[in-house]
Formats: structure tokens, C-alpha cells, sequence
């Protein structure tokens, strides 16, 4: 059983940065594919950034260039650094893990355990 805990979610402004966090408990986190999604109030879930355990990552369109994943394997731990924070990123972000044989990044159904999120509000 993996358990995940999300952290450093905050209401800030428009243009600032952001770092959360998430640490992993149970299993071999240096072989999961770790992901970060998000769900803002009224629509559905969407996937934000992904990092194999090769350490390949992935992200989607509308935060290419702004946030950056990374992952840290000794402290079994995956951050999600978000700069220039928009309105429209505000969502309750999770984090998530994919335990076995990657099936894909980007798409929530292929992921196995889920934190329990962090909300982001940015004031416009």
C-alpha cells in the first residue's frame, strides 16, 4: 500500500511562485512514475506534469514553461515548482503514483494511488 501526502498549497497572487510537495510512503518510490493533477471547482480533473522513474517528464500545454517537476528518490518525494502563477491554475492539486509497468503519464486511469490534494488559490 503507498500513501501519499500533499503539501505547500497556498492562496497567493497572480505571478508569484509556488513549490509543492509530495512524499511517498510504502513500495519502491524509485521505480513509480509520479504524477501531478488538478481539478478546479466545476470541471474535470486534469493532468499537470509527470516524471518517469527514468526521469523523463511530461507536461501539459498550458503550463509548459512555467512548471517544473522533479523528484527526489532519497527522500521518496516529487515537487511540482510552479512560477507565474495564473488565476486559472487555481485547482486542488494531487499527487499521484503509478506502481507498476508505465501505461501513460498523462492519463489519470493508468495511476494507482492518489494523495488527498493541496488547494491553490491565485488572485488575480
Amino acid at each position: 500500500q503507498v500513501q501519499l501526502v500533499e503539501s505547500g498549497g497556498d492562496s497567493v497572487q497572480a505571478g508569484v511562485s509556488l513549490r509543492l510537495s509530495c512524499v511517498a510512503s510504502g513500495g519502491t518510490f524509485s521505480r513509480f512514475t509520479m504524477g501531478w493533477f488538478r481539478q478546479a471547482p466545476g470541471k474535470e480533473r486534469e493532468f499537470v506534469a509527470g516524471i518517469t522513474w527514468s526521469a523523463v517528464v511530461n507536461y501539459a500545454d498550458s503550463v509548459k514553461g512555467r512548471f517544473t517537476i522533479s523528484r527526489d528518490n532519497a527522500r521518496n518525494m516529487v515537487f511540482l515548482q510552479m512560477n507565474s502563477l495564473k488565476s486559472e491554475d487555481t485547482a486542488v492539486y494531487y499527487c499521484a503514483a503509478q506502481t507498476g509497468r508505465v501505461i501513460s503519464v498523462r492519463t489519470g486511469e493508468s495511476y494507482d494511488y492518489w494523495g488527498q490534494g493541496t488547494q491553490v488559490t491565485v488572485a488575480s
